[in-house]
Parts: C-alpha cells; sequence; structure tokens
C-alpha cells in the first residue's frame, strides 16, 4: 500500500510517497538494506560535524531482542509496533564530545539523520513510522544509555502491510489521505503570522 501526498510545489517523489503507516506485512527487511537506511542517517549534517545521533535496532530474527526493545515503547505503539519487522530507538547526546558544552542542536541533528533515513527506506519500497511514545528510563536502564544521551523516538521500519488487521481507529488512520497545512501558514514575511509574499498568491 503506498498513500502519495499531492504537493502545491514539485517535489522529488519520494517525499510525496512517505508515510508512516500503523500495519506492517510479515516481509523481513534485508540486513543490507538495514545498513544502508543507516548509512544514509550517518551522512546527515550536524552542528560542528558532532554526529549526535545512535541507534539501537533489533528485529524479530531474534525475539528476545526485539520484545527488550518493545518494552520500551508506551504500550500504546507496543500494541501495533509488534507487527513491524524491525524496531530502532533514535539517541542523542546532548553534550557536544569537542568541549563537553551543551549542544542545543543535538535532537534537531537527530531529526536531520531520521530524515535522511526516512527518505533512503521510502526509495527502497520501505515504510517508517516513528513514535516520540517510548519510555525513556527504561531504555536508559535496559541499554545502559550514558549520561548525556537521551532515547527520543522509537522508529518501526518494514513494509506497508495490509490494514484491515488494525483496530478500526488505526485503520482508520492508515487509511485517511495525506494532507499537510499550506505555506503560507507557516512561511512568514515581515511579521510573525503574515505570509511570506513568497507564498502567497
Amino acid at each position: 500500500m503506498i498513500k502519495h501526498g499531492v504537493p502545491d510545489h514539485r517535489i522529488d517523489e519520494a517525499l510525496t510517497r512517505r508515510w508512516s503507516p500503523y500495519a506492517f506485512a510479515e516481509r523481513p527487511v534485508a540486513p543490507a538494506d538495514l545498513c544502508c537506511l543507516f548509512e544514509a542517517a550517518r551522512w546527515a549534517p550536524s552542528s560542528y560535524n558532532e554526529q549526535p545521533w545512535a541507534y539501537v535496532v533489533a528485529t524479530r530474527d531474534e525475539p528476545q531482542a526485539f520484545e527488550r526493545l518493545l518494552s520500551c515503547l508506551a504500550e500504546a505503539n507496543q500494541r501495533w509496533a509488534r507487527g513491524a519487522p524491525v524496531l530502532a530507538l533514535g539517541i542523542a547526546r546532548t553534550l557536544f564530545s569537542r568541549n563537553d558544552k551543551p549542544n542545543a542542536a543535538a535532537e534537531h541533528d537527530l531529526g536531520l539523520a531520521a530524515g535522511n533515513l526516512l527518505g533512503e527506506a521510502t526509495r527502497r519500497g520501505l515504510s517508517v513510522h516513528q513514535m516520540i511514545g517510548i519510555l525513556p528510563d527504561r531504555a536508559r536502564e535496559l541499554y545502559r544509555i550514558p549520561e548525556h544521551s537521551k532515547a527520543l523516538t522509537a522508529l518501526a521500519i518494514g513494509f506497508a502491510g495490509d490494514p484491515a488487521a488494525l483496530p478500526e481507529r488505526l485503520r482508520a488512520l492508515d487509511a485517511s489521505a495525506r494532507t499537510r497545512r499550506p505555506l503560507r501558514e507557516f512561511v512568514f514575511g515581515d511579521r510573525w503570522g503574515e505570509a511570506s509574499p513568497l507564498v502567497e498568491g
């Protein structure tokens, strides 16, 4: 299943095809493809080239490891994410390694790495559903995440599946059209809240 977005301006097709399903197919993800996803994340830009991201990853091929990572998700996310063949935690280091000063861009840069990963996944026919609903303290305990690093997001990775097996609410979300706010609502000019002339008309 592919849900195409309908952009107002021409953009790369991978961006219009990317979406976040709740339903995943049983089909496994090849290790080579997973490596390419994390390679894409590796080449994201970051402040001072700090690359403050790290990932913990588990596949259903290793049931114990998979259940361990699944237990770091909020209960509502566990219900559907257990159907994904791959789970990962996105972790940001909040201090610069060069001087141990706070890195205000760390979360932003983890997001850039995730954006690269999502783009590569989409081009390979894969889907990624990111979640903020995780249990960061449990993740820290289970994986011994060091001080000044924190788990921020989880990712379910796989091939989009048939939403028929999902609960009704999630099935409706998978079936709904992709929508976005128009540019005039977030690209401003002379004053906050007033659309830039670039995007008017």
